[in-house]
C-alpha cells in the first residue's frame, strides 16, 4: 500500500501539538527580528530557551539543506531538531549528528498524524531569551495569526462570490433549457400541423 504523503503545513501542526502549544510559544517561519537565521518552527519554553525545528518533506530538500551557509548554528538556539515524514527515515544520514530527529507518520486510518522522537538532540548553547526577545517572538506569532485571518477572510469572500456566480449560471442554464424545450414543442406542433395538411390533400 502506497504511503500517504505529508504536506509541510500538516507537519507544522503535528509538531506544534507534539511540543505543546499551551506550554510553549511556537511560531512558524521566523526569519527576522531576533538576530537568528530563518527557522521553520521556533519553540520557546516558559523558561526562555529556544529550540529550532527544521521540517523536510522530500529527500532532495533534505540533502540540499546541507548547502545552507548558517548550518543551523546560532548561539541563541539551545537545541536543533529535524522533523521528517516516516518515508524519509532511511535518509537520516543527511541530518547533522547534533540534531534530534522527529518522525511524523499517519495513523493506520490516515486521518491523524503522530510524532515519534527517534533521536535526542545534543545541547548546543544555553542562551536565555530576554523579556524583549520573548515579546518579539510573541509579536511575530501574533502577526502570523492576523495574516492567516486575512487570508481566510479573502478566501471566504472569493468562495461566496464564486457561489453566487455559480447560482447565476445555474439559473441561466435553466432558462436556456426552458427556451429550448419551448422551441422543440413548437417545432413538433408545426410539424404535426404540416403532416395533417399533407394528409388532407
Amino acid at each position: 500500500m502506497k504511503r500517504k504523503k505529508i504536506k509541510t503545513p500538516e507537519m507544522e501542526s503535528a509538531i506544534a501539538t507534539h511540543f505543546g502549544i499551551r506550554a510553549n510559544l511556537i511560531v512558524p517561519n521566523i526569519s527576522w527580528g531576533l538576530g537568528i537565521h530563518e527557522c521553520d518552527l521556533l519553540v520557546l519554553t516558559a523558561s526562555g530557551y529556544a529550540t529550532e525545528v527544521e521540517i523536510k518533506v522530500s529527500r532532495g530538500d533534505l540533502i540540499k539543506d546541507k548547502e545552507k551557509s548558517h548550518g543551523h548554528h546560532s548561539k541563541k538556539l539551545k537545541y536543533l531538531y529535524f522533523a521528517i515524514p516516516d518515508y524519509l527515515e532511511d535518509d537520516i544520514e543527511h541530518i547533522p549528528e547534533r540534531a534530534g530527529i522527529l518522525i511524523v507518520a499517519w495513523n493506520k486510518d490516515g486521518d491523524y498524524l503522530h510524532v515519534r522522537k527517534k533521536r535526542e538532540p545534543k545541547l548546543q548553547f544555553k542562551y536565555k531569551f530576554t523579556d524583549k526577545e520573548r515579546f518579539e517572538v510573541a509579536r511575530l506569532g501574533s502577526m502570523r495569526i492576523w495574516g492567516l485571518k486575512r487570508t481566510v477572510n479573502e478566501s471566504n469572500r472569493n468562495y461566496h462570490a464564486l457561489l453566487e456566480k455559480y447560482k447565476t449560471l445555474e439559473k441561466e442554464e435553466a432558462n436556456l433549457k426552458a427556451i429550448n424545450k419551448f422551441y422543440l414543442i413548437r417545432k413538433e406542433q408545426e410539424n404535426g400541423k404540416l403532416t395533417e395538411s399533407i394528409n388532407q390533400l
